[in-house]
């Protein structure tokens, strides 16, 4: 049996099998991770998202768009927006507290059962939602997106160090952009596909986390089958993609990694440049990804149907732009044309300005819906170059260390999907212009703030304290200095 496949799969890379399984993986995480940002407009009551004494110069009228027939006729639930800002940003609690030790646990065991735990346990609690709010109410709610966080919190460190046994250097920004662009595909489902399911279905809401909960059960199925932490543990990888791998990844990894090198770690200045660019990033990504379909609903008067469309648009030009710039990226360091510290810093620096800049326009669009939209399906994908820059810049720091690093990163970086959410909820109390604005300000900042820092200090190479064998010979470089002053 296993010969057959081996046979059959042989003209397969396995190591692109695994990068669109880990898309996949990533996809099924976000689209369980943002459905709830368009189910929530329809949990609430109507009475909630709005405040009776906002001036009509601050949200636009009312249109077919919003008049139109939905799934609903308002929800059950009496959440003022403070509410919903703390039930968004829960999920973030959870995603803080996992990555790291879920980091090292990959980083020592491998990545396979790390990711897959991660998505399965994500999805049981994605099923278990439409129950634990009709018994619990925020409460409940709040306690499982909590438990989700901490489930999707294991997915980026164990797809890093899967990408570090199975990417070769000179295909790293192409495989790392083709599994992160799960990102972009699941926010295009979770945001377009919550509007249809939840005005096409006669149970409502729940249905969205009935449907993305069960196809990321099969999902792991698939995952459990199909890949495997590295080449040497694969049963039908065929030898000389096995070959080739072992020939291209010796020089940067090694089976026995030894101790974590923390203080090396810590006190790495281009950690520290990735940490900035990717807490930066994370503050405009996460805004967009909570919040802007209560913008959308609350503001822009969208319909539930309208509004899940429009705010997947952004992520379908993520998705193209981050694919096509992964290419370039990829290009520019194979033809040496720029060094792959620069294709980084560049990539990541255009993609944070651009959207920056488009961002902050939209909120002066006022109720041109049409403006606005553009702007902000611009400002979205033009982030697209992040993906082959700041998301994979761990890899080319350590590859031996890259779940930690990600851990670090990411869970750090994390907290800003904490205070996002929470930050809108208390800044946008009567979902106004002006209220949004401010949000939008701060992401203007935060992004200009991680050019800067990443501009400086980033790099794209491997770091001394990548090595296991560096602190030997830290320690017989001492040895020899000591005894050469002994004799003289």
């Amino acid at each position: 049996m296993l010969s057959s496949w081996k046979i059959c799969c042989a003209c397969i890379p396995q190591r692109w099998i695994l990068a669109v399984m880990t898309c996949f993986a990533i996809m099924n995480g976000y689209t369980m991770r943002i459905c709830l940002s368009i189910a929530i407009t329809e949990m609430v009551t109507a009475t909630n998202q709005s405040s009776s004494h906002t001036s009509s110069d601050e949200v636009c009228p009312a249109t077919e768009l919003s008049t139109s027939s939905t799934g609903s006729s308002g929800g059950a639930h009496e959440w003022t927006e403070y509410t919903q800002g703390i039930i968004l940003s829960s999920f973030y609690w959870g995603h803080v507290i996992s990555h790291l030790p879920c980091g090292m646990l990959a980083d020592k065991f491998g990545g396979k059962h790390v990711l897959g735990f991660g998505i399965l346990s994500t999805a049981i609690f994605t099923l278990l939602t439409p129950v634990v709010v009709e018994a619990f109410d925020a409460p409940g709610l709040v306690v499982l997106r909590f438990l989700i966080g901490m489930g999707e919190g294991m997915v980026l460190p164990a797809v890093n160090v899967l990408l570090a046994h199975w990417a070769p250097p000179e295909e790293r920004s192409m495989m790392g952009a083709l599994a992160m662009a799960g990102m972009k595909v699941g926010t295009m489902l979770g945001n377009g596909l919550s509007g249809v399911l939840i005005q096409n279905s006669s149970i409502g809401w729940p249905i969205v986390f009935y449907v993305f909960g069960s196809v990321s059960l099969v999902w792991f199925l698939a995952w459990i089958f199909l890949c495997h932490n590295n080449p040497d543990d694969h049963p039908f990888i065929s030898d000389a993609e096995r070959k080739r791998l072992g020939e291209t990844m010796r020089e940067h990894m090694h089976k026995d990694v030894g101790p974590i090198p923390w203080r090396h770690i810590v006190t790495s200045v281009p950690l520290w440049a990735l940490l900035v660019a990717k807490a930066g990033w994370m503050w405009g990504y996460y805004t967009m990804l909570t919040d802007l379909p209560k913008y959308m609903s609350s503001v822009l008067k969208f319909s539930v149907q309208s509004n899940g469309l429009l705010s997947a648009l952004p992520y379908l030009v993520l998705f193209l732009v981050s694919i096509s710039s992964s290419w370039l990226a990829d290009w520019l360091i194979k033809t040496e044309r720029l060094s792959r510290t620069n294709v980084r810093k560049i990539f990541a620096s255009f993609a944070l300005a651009t959207s920056a800049v488009c961002i902050i326009a939209a909120s002066y669009a006022g109720c041109d819906r049409i403006v606005v939209t553009i702007l902000f399906t611009i400002g979205v994908g033009m982030m697209g170059p992040i993906f082959c820059s700041v998301m994979v810049n761990a890899l080319d720091l350590s590859p031996n260390y890259s779940g930690t690093l990600m851990g670090i990163t990411n869970g750090v970086a994390a907290i800003v999907g904490v205070v996002a959410p929470y930050a809108v909820g208390i800044l946008t109390p009567n979902q106004t212009f002006s209220e949004w604005r401010i949000v939008f300000w701060i992401t203007f900042i935060a992004n200009f703030v991680a050019v800067f820092i990443y501009g400086l200090w980033a790099s794209g190479e491997v770091q001394y304290w990548n090595d296991p064998d560096f602190r030997k010979r830290q320690q017989t470089a001492t040895q020899v200095q000591r005894v050469s002053t002994d004799t003289i």
